[in-house]
């Protein structure tokens, strides 16, 4: 596999989970891949990056915290000088604070829409700065289903997420026009952590709203996210594909 060959990716969020799968598929792609991890998340970092070496790939590890400005400009600007160049964007980060509306704490939504939402306006800002002058670059959004259809318990999750979805469409048609390409790819229910801790009983009531009755892998999104960044998606940009195993058929 060498779709990616010869390009480097910054991928946020990185040191676990679907970021991990992420930044492991697209090394495995060709990609040199930037491991962006939250400040005291190194050791997860770099296990990543391991993971990716001793699979014969190449990567390094980049922290950041993607709420603030300067600290993303600082980011694209250290994997530039560090790896040679900024050729493909994903913007994993993210966090959840789940709670019903009426009992939301301010923080809690400001939490979420500050790291979910701001945070890929500031990744994208500085990262199109290096792409504009290249004339070329992909990047890819990782949105939800909520976004589109929303959930009860999850506003500023949600809210965030359609901020994404819409952030997305705007990027594309800004950006074509110096060669780039921005798309979103929007997961359903995936075996993270989290649903694993999930009673068997919710678990199968979750597989009941799903058309092909599983839940999905980290690795069918990481799948999703190399195509889109890669050039054999040279035609598609703002785009927002729902990797949910037919849950919505948005």
């Amino acid at each position: 596999m060498n779709g990616l060959a010869g390009k480097v990716a910054l991928v946020t969020g990185a040191s676990r989970g679907i970021g991990a799968a992420i930044a492991v598929r697209l090394a495995a792609e060709g990609a040199t891949v930037a491991v962006n991890y939250y400040p005291g998340f190194e050791a997860d970092a770099q296990d990543v990056v391991g993971r990716i070496e001793s699979a014969g790939g190449r990567a390094a590890a980049f922290a950041a915290d993607v709420t603030d400005s300067a600290a993303c400009v600082r980011m694209v600007d250290e994997v530039v000088s560090s790896l040679g160049s900024l050729d493909v964007l994903v913007n994993n980060a993210g966090i959840t604070r789940d709670g019903l509306m009426v009992r939301m704490s301010d923080e809690d939504w400001a939490a979420v829409i500050s790291t979910n939402l701001t945070g890929v306006f500031f990744c994208t800002r500085a990262a199109a700065k290096v792409m504009m002058k290249a004339r070329t670059g992909a990047i890819v959004n990782i949105a939800s289903v909520v976004g589109i259809g929303g959930n009860a318990g999850q506003a500023n999750y949600s809210a965030a997420k359609a901020g994404v979805i819409g952030l997305t469409k705007t990027t594309a048609r800004e950006f074509a026009s110096r060669g780039m390409r921005c798309n979103a790819v929007a997961p359903g229910f995936i075996e993270t952590d989290m649903t694993a801790k999930l009673p068997e009983a919710v678990r199968e009531g979750l597989k009941g709203q799903i058309a092909m009755g599983r839940l999905g892998s980290a690795d069918d999104v990481a799948s999703c996210v190399a195509f889109l960044a890669s050039d054999d998606a040279s035609y598609v940009t703002g785009q927002v594909l729902a990797i949910d195993g037919g849950m919505t058929f948005a």
